[in-house]
């Protein structure tokens, strides 16, 4: 299974996102992130054998205790690599929790990636000669209540996300409102309901 866990952001900042991606409409070597797929890597797995799934489950449950909900922004737009010709299109992500959960999750899960974490939301990815287009600027701004565990399923069309696991941020000892009672390993936003 090709696990990673991310913050999905919601709807309305998707939304704005997908907006600014039109600029990269009249070029063809750019392939955009789908709206539904815009998020925030915290660590990429890749591929575990399914008897692990059990205990990263159990590790994010941990430490959504440990993390309480904390506001993010989304300020503006960069490339990766920063020279020479680009390979990703992203938009820049801040907010003190998430480096928290990805270290956190780095620390007890481990991470075949060695680059340190540079938080952000994939815009698109370049699968042919494609143009640098100019920088956006955001005003984005939203608050991190969960974190998920998601699969990625390689199709030839792209990868389709499944959400296995979702788990609530909340301050230790308090229990309540962030535990709603979601539908596990539906793939479903809560906005999408």
């Amino acid at each position: 299974m090709r696990l990673f866990y991310a913050v999905f952001p919601p709807l309305e900042v998707q939304k704005a996102l997908a907006e600014a991606q039109k600029r990269l409409d009249p070029f063809r070597g750019w392939r955009k992130t789908p709206l539904h797929q815009l998020h925030l890597t915290l660590l990429f797995l890749g591929e575990v054998p399914e008897e692990a799934v059990k205990d990263l489950v159990e590790l994010g449950h941990r430490l959504a205790q440990a993390v309480p909900p904390f506001p993010a922004r989304i300020r503006g737009t960069g490339y990766f690599p920063n020279e020479g010709s680009p390979r990703v299109w992203f938009a820049k992500a801040e907010g003190e929790g998430f480096a928290l959960l990805a270290e956190g999750l780095r620390a007890k899960a481990g991470s075949p990636d060695p680059k340190p974490f540079a938080p952000h939301i994939t815009l698109a990815r370049k699968k042919g000669p494609a143009p640098r287009v100019g920088p956006v600027v955001f005003g984005l701004e939203f608050l991190v209540e969960e974190f998920a565990l998601v699969q990625s399923v390689l199709k030839p069309t792209g990868p389709e996300y499944r959400i296995l696991e979702r788990f609530f941020l909340r301050a230790p000892g308090k229990r309540g409102e962030h535990e709603r009672g979601e539908e596990k390993g539906s793939g479903k936003r809560p906005q999408d309901d």
